[in-house]
């Protein structure tokens, strides 16, 4: 194990939210992290390849003989009467065809080649998007070949056989699709409430029952769309649990979206694979009934015209206690506008969509927030609710208004004061896509009984060697909390490497914040975490007690 020291300066802390700083103690980083959590993520893109499997057998193979031939006729009845002239001497050429995707844009092709004579066959690969590669053979052979297409989406691969010397060509098509997916905003919709029946009932969930959201299809959303962006709400729950939300198809997985107790309303985004009939599935894990809501605010699709995803280093776009962005506490009934395009690293057109996390903090009463995008009357859905006093906070995708805009409603009657951080955008000129997996517990400190130290960090090497990855995608959650706090999710300038020859120095934490907890809670939210340079994140908790960290992940974001 290493054991590094975290020295946190008085003014990084004072820019926190709500803590006095005093002296801070390290705490030493549990060996398991390397091994368990590569693993898991590795297993995890595995599993997602594995399920974009793409095959054309030999038997498709359409050949083509010299002037003779009257028409294209099947490689299985090569060598029948249909035959004609000198290609009898090769009747049996063909090409079977099996395409794995391996990233967001590229796939691997594996072109069994069978040939009956040992002369030269020229093999011409057209990937579909104007590139061509080729290859040549003098006997039967296994060709593998990797490409990486311009763009995500389906292609029709074609492989061409040429044999001059016995005039016959051989052609076997595949059709593929990348890993990758796009994401496309859509104006804040319920697509779910138990309480109204909108989404098909009218009824509570019971205790460890299922509700089945429509998306697919659903709203303007599209039947191919491969995961979708939904902030789940529990509306007075009789007993306390969490919310596990899985893609409709699969086993229900052990990860949790939202963690609540009996009588709480509270709020998580979720970013969850949709399953192949287009719909997701929301479990109730408690012992009592449960009203949920679900709001979408966006979808990821292979459409190439949607946009890809840049992540950032989180930065602070407004704090009504500073008066960064507005002045003073959001009114009760009212609406503060933000400028996005153009600020900070946000680029001064062309996008599309903004991921933040929006945090309330002493709010005079109880109510909830809601964000949308300028020029448009704010929607019947809500991304943070709280109670008086509360401090609470939602990550948020929210499409940009035409002007570059947002606006952030206040649906409560007292007011309260707002924090906004931004941690990336999305724009049809970002190059990561959305790859979405198996919903994957990667971390829980429970387990090794090993809680972050207050003011200690614990650093995870998601994607280390691997600079294709931009960001993941993940579940954060604290529990067993022995105080109050926030935690602040960040990339690190260390290697992994770095760490375990001991050469690392202390990262510094942003000015930002995921979410925040009181003594005796338990509370997630997701996190769009940026991989940084190095591919390893940090989770640091800001609070000066202990607190145990569970991380999964749903996915995560890869430019090539």
């Amino acid at each position: 194990m290493h054991r590094h020291r975290v020295m946190i300066s008085a003014a990084v802390v004072a820019a926190a939210i709500g803590f006095v700083p005093t002296a801070a103690q390290a705490a030493d980083q549990p060996a398991e992290r390397k091994g368990s959590v590569s693993a898991q993520v590795e297993s995890a893109k595995a599993a997602a390849a594995k399920a974009a499997v793409f095959h054309s057998p030999a038997e498709r193979t359409v050949r083509t003989t010299g002037k003779a031939a009257a028409a294209p006729q099947a490689a299985g009845a090569a060598g029948a009467a249909g035959a004609t002239g000198a290609a009898k001497d090769n009747a049996g050429l063909a090409v079977d065809l099996r395409a794995t995707a391996t990233t967001a844009r590229g796939i691997s092709l594996a072109s069994q080649v069978t040939t009956g004579v040992d002369t030269p066959v020229r093999v011409d690969i057209d990937w579909g998007d104007g590139k061509t590669d080729t290859e040549h053979v003098t006997r039967t052979k296994l060709l593998t070949s990797k490409h990486t297409f311009a763009e995500v989406g389906k292609h029709k691969v074609t492989v061409t056989l040429t044999d001059q010397n016995n005039n016959v060509t051989a052609t076997n098509s595949v059709e593929v699709q990348s890993l990758g997916s796009k994401f496309t905003p859509h104006t804040p919709t319920r697509l779910l409430d138990t309480r109204s029946g909108i989404g098909g009932t009218d009824r509570p969930v019971t205790p460890y029952g299922v509700a089945r959201v429509k998306v697919g299809g659903n709203s303007g959303i599209p039947a191919d769309a491969t995961a979708v962006a939904l902030n789940i709400t529990v509306v007075s729950p009789r007993s306390g649990g969490h919310i596990t939300a899985y893609p409709s198809g699969t086993e229900q997985p052990t990860t949790s979206n939202v963690n609540f107790v009996a009588g709480q309303t509270v709020p998580n985004m979720t970013i969850v694979p949709v399953g192949a009939d287009g719909y997701v599935e929301l479990v109730n894990r408690s012992y009592g009934d449960v009203d949920l809501l679900a709001d979408v605010t966006g979808y990821f699709s292979p459409s190439a015209s949607a946009g890809g995803y840049t992540s950032l280093d989180p930065f602070r776009i407004a704090d009504s206690r500073t008066g960064q962005g507005t002045w003073g506490q959001v009114a009760g009934q009212s609406t503060f506008g933000l400028q996005v395009a153009g600020n900070g690293a946000v680029p001064a057109s062309g996008v599309t969509a903004v991921a933040l996390n929006v945090t309330v903090t002493a709010p005079r009463g109880a109510g909830h927030l809601t964000v949308f995008p300028s020029g448009q009357t704010a929607p019947g859905t809500s991304n943070v609710n709280f109670k008086a006093g509360q401090t609470i906070a939602n990550s948020v995708i929210v499409p940009v208004g035409s002007d570059g805009r947002i606006n952030i409603r206040n649906g409560a009657w007292d007011p309260a004061d707002v924090i906004v951080d931004v941690v990336g955008y999305y724009s049809p000129g970002s190059k990561a896509s959305y790859i979405p997996t198996a919903p994957t517990r990667l971390h829980d400190s429970r387990e090794w009984d090993f809680p972050v130290e207050g003011q200690d960090y614990r650093w995870l090497p998601l994607s280390d060697g691997d600079p294709t990855v931009t960001a993941f995608v993940l579940n954060t959650t604290v529990t067993d909390t022995q105080g109050s706090g926030h935690l602040t999710v960040a990339p690190d300038p260390n290697t992994w490497a770095q760490y375990l020859d001991k050469t690392a120095k202390r990262p510094t934490p942003p000015n930002s914040s995921n979410l925040n907890w009181t003594r005796g809670e338990t509370v997630p939210n997701l996190v769009q975490a940026s991989t940084g340079t190095t591919g390893v994140i940090d989770f640091w908790n800001r609070g000066w007690d202990r607190t145990h960290l569970v991380v999964d992940m749903f996915g995560f974001y890869e430019k090539d």
